[in-house]
């Protein structure tokens, strides 16, 4: 057994105990003021450095002892969803409407982990380790809090391990290029003039204008976009008008663009804006767009994707590695990290079984524990590995 393995698998019952306190005490983005606490007293304990990012995020800092080197960033995110917990075991949550149902509590536990077994081991490796125990991944701000402070400037790069309930315990997959597409988040507030539906040349129907952006949106993709680039424009939320017999006023869509590069996200958003003011113009109203970036699409660093697969066929406990796999219309603003350096982001499998295999945002979602110890020493392998090259 590896002194790898060996340190992780030890830490095993900690990081259930951790890990099980952090899915009882979900807190929501940017609100995840508890689990901050709880990371830095866990870090205080272990006598590692950490400094503070906006309200709740946790920069942890273990600097080996062999001399400078490079310096490697490990996110684990700790926010939690909107949703109840529907598990019904011991460590279900206890904060109503808040569940872990992404992993985050694996991640953050693990990420503790790691932190542990680095600092046991600074005296074999030279350089920098940054641990973000980062908040808001689930609405797109944390990523960007961390890149905004200027703390991690002087990274090299970084990676990041998200579990995953449809891969078996044992199993990692990690590929080169895009792995997640982006997210931007639109609202379009269509502003017309009343009148009764009897006399409709009165008014400039809001809804009517509303209904054909939305119909005209789907053209984007269909004729705008290559179709061997993979992209979406989805509306979900239609609200206009407030009475059957009167033209409507205004209405209000809601929707989001994804795509897996950045001049493709780009075009999307310049046609929706294009198509949404063309046709408000052509139906005498006014169309107002507000936009929220959520993430960048996560384009791994194809060099670090094969070092990460090479990795993992050293670690003990993985006995599967994914090379190829399906890209993600779901985004994780770890991208944000990836703008101007690289990095890498990888899927560690967390089923072995019927309750453990429901989906992410699903409010039954949990993980077999296995993973927790697996994780840690997928985690430190990957770093030490790093610094060492």
């Amino acid at each position: 057994m590896s002194q790898i393995k060996e340190k992780a698998q030890a830490l095993t019952e900690e990081l259930v105990t951790l890990r099980r306190h952090f899915h009882k005490n979900p807190e929501s983005s940017l609100k995840e003021y508890k689990t901050a606490e709880k990371i830095q007293e866990e870090l205080t304990k272990l006598k590692i450095p950490f400094e503070i990012i906006a309200d709740t995020g946790t920069l942890a800092i273990i600097k080996g002892r062999k001399g400078e080197g490079k310096t490697i960033l490990l996110r684990a995110d700790i926010d939690a969803l909107e949703l109840p917990d529907c598990t019904n075991k011991p460590y279900s949550s206890k904060n109503k409407g808040l569940n872990h149902a992404c992993g985050h509590d694996a991640h953050t536990a693990m990420g503790l982990g790691a932190a542990k077994v680095l600092n046991e081991l600074k005296d074999t490796f030279a350089g920098t380790v940054y641990i973000a125990f980062q908040p808001a991944e689930e609405i797109g701000a944390g990523a960007k809090q961390f890149v905004a402070s200027g703390k991690i400037d002087t990274i090299d790069e970084s990676f990041a391990i998200h579990v995953n309930s449809g891969l078996a315990v044992g199993t990692f997959a990690v590929q080169g290029g895009p792995v997640n597409a982006s997210c931007d988040i639109f609202k379009i507030k269509v502003t017309g003039k009343s009148a009764h539906v009897g006399r409709p040349h009165l008014g400039h129907d809001a809804l009517v204008t509303a209904s054909e952006i939305v119909v005209a949106l789907q053209t984007i993709v269909s004729r705008e976009v290559d179709p061997g680039d993979r992209s979406v424009v989805g509306v979900g939320k239609l609200h206009a008008g407030t009475r059957y017999n009167i033209v409507a006023n205004d209405a209000l869509l809601e929707g989001t663009i994804r795509a897996f590069s950045h001049e493709t996200r780009a075009h999307l958003k310049e046609a929706v804006t294009r198509i949404a003011k063309g046709i408000a113009a052509t139906h005498r109203c006014e169309a107002e767009l507000d936009w929220y970036d959520a993430a960048a699409p996560v384009i791994n660093t194809p060099e670090l994707a094969e070092k990460f697969q090479t990795v993992a066929q050293s670690v003990d406990s993985i006995n599967h590695i994914i090379t190829k796999y399906e890209l993600s219309m779901g985004a994780d603003d770890f991208a944000d990290y990836l703008v101007d350096k690289p990095g890498v982001y990888g899927l560690l499998g967390s089923q072995s079984g019927e309750e453990t295999a429901y989906g992410h945002h699903h409010e039954k979602f949990d993980i077999d524990e296995a993973v927790l110890p697996i994780g840690v020493e997928l985690e430190v392998s990957y770093i030490l590995n790093r610094l060492a090259n």
